[in-house]
């Protein structure tokens, strides 16, 4: 089984930043693709931020300039840095990532628990 485990979430002042990091465990043999989602209140999931196994990444137009993508392979660790951050962006962060547990095996996605960030005004 695979775990990801979130954390670094909280409550900011407007302008403030914060770093989050999903840390992932358990049956890995690779990790492919890393993504950042959130969700807020009355709003659909949306992707923030994805980083693929060549450390490509890609960011919503929302957050361009502002959080950065990054991941340590070593430590099967992805992180988000988020900084300038404005009310807009308070919401539930999840982190997705394509995990294949064994040589050969099919590569599925799997979910963290959610960390909630709060930026105030």
């Amino acid at each position: 089984q695979v775990q990801l485990v979130e954390s670094g979430g909280g409550l900011v002042q407007a302008g403030g930043s914060l770093r989050l990091s999903c840390a992932a465990s358990g049956s890995i043999f690779s990790i492919n693709t890393m993504a950042w989602y959130r969700q807020a209140p009355g709003k659909q999931r949306e992707l923030v931020a994805i980083i693929t196994s060549g450390d490509r990444t890609n960011y919503a137009d929302s957050v361009k300039g502002r959080f950065t993508i990054s991941r340590d392979n070593a430590k099967n660790t992805m992180y988000l840095q988020m900084n300038s951050l404005k009310p807009d962006d308070t919401a539930v962060y999840y982190c997705n990532v394509e995990i294949s547990s064994r040589l050969g095996s099919a590569v599925f996605r799997h979910w963290g628990q959610g960390t909630q960030v709060t930026v105030s005004s």
